[in-house]
């Protein structure tokens, strides 16, 4: 068999590929600035070819330097896939899983479903991170998360996933403007510029336009929030009104508020809920287990 280029060389360009600083990357791989160097010039040898261009200041990857990098990626995903199948072999709900969760859903569900892993899977550990769909689905695909926790639908060609559950809109506004909403609501009556709305990154926005069928921008505040809490609070000013899902009022989001909850015009107006995970993935079983858990939550309301 032909000499195979090391792992943990592949390790140290993907490493110093998303540093692009030597000192960095050595840090964040636990070695020395010269091993993660040798190791990389090693890597070139064994491959035949410059993957960066070097001087004694800068350096830059080669076209043939980004493209190791992204196989790079894909094969240390492998390789831990293949570590976590043996490892967990006939032993699903054990181990570590890296969770990925929006800011839209983690601080109104994963509480419950730490505790409920706690309670019901002493060895299966959570460790959870929070940011938004895009980059969510960026580190999972690179292998920094193995599980994601999402509102659907979201482009997730490449991937599985499994539907928990549905989490409705829900209209909110300050008591004491309720008068100036006549029921059934018409969103066309309602003044412009008089429903607040998150930053587009956050995909409750794409979500609550499409599902609550906001056609009329001239509706839409052009202020975006950059959290629920933060909606909340400019609409308990008696500025306007917004959508908020359900999972979040059953968490206690409109406590201390003077805000009435209001029925959006349609067809009961929601957002799915869902995991996604890699499709090289092993740990499909706990996935699933994990999502049933998570369906029967959000069932509890």
């Amino acid at each position: 068999m032909k000499h195979l280029p090391s792992l943990k060389n592949l390790f140290y360009l993907v490493n110093l590929y998303q540093e692009q600083n030597f000192n960095r990357a050595a840090k964040k791989c636990f070695v020395s600035q010269s091993t993660l160097s040798s190791g990389i010039q090693n890597l070139e040898e064994q491959l035949g070819h410059q993957l960066i261009e070097r001087d004694h200041k800068s350096f830059i990857f080669t076209a043939v330097g980004e493209e190791v990098v992204e196989r790079s990626r894909k094969l240390l995903t492998d390789v831990d896939d293949l570590v976590e199948l043996v490892k967990h072999q006939g032993e699903p709900m054990t181990g570590a899983i890296r969770l990925g969760c929006i800011p839209t859903i983690a601080p109104f569900l994963l509480s419950r479903v730490v505790k409920h892993c706690q309670q019901a899977y002493p060895d299966l550990t959570l460790l959870l991170k929070e940011d938004t769909t895009e980059r969510l689905l960026d580190a999972l695909g690179k292998g920094e998360l193995d599980l994601l926790l999402l509102a659907l639908p979201v482009d997730t060609s490449g991937y599985h996933s499994m539907k928990v559950g549905i989490d409705p809109f829900k209209l909110v506004v300050h008591e004491e403007l309720t008068d100036m909403i006549h029921e059934p609501l018409d969103y066309q009556s309602l003044p412009d510029e008089s429903i607040f709305l998150l930053q587009a990154e956050h995909c409750i926005t794409g979500h609550a336009i499409s599902a609550c069928q906001l056609a009329n921008s001239a509706k839409v505040n052009p202020f975006a929030a950059t959290s629920l809490h933060t909606l909340v609070q400019m609409v308990n000013s008696k500025l306007g009104t917004t959508f908020l899902p359900q999972m979040a009022i059953d968490a206690g989001i409109l406590n201390d508020t003077e805000l009435t909850i209001m029925q959006p015009p349609g067809e009961a107006p929601y957002r799915d809920i869902g995991l996604v995970w890699r499709q090289t993935s092993s740990r499909i079983v706990t996935f699933r287990t994990l999502g049933l858990a998570i369906e029967n939550i959000l069932e509890q309301g």
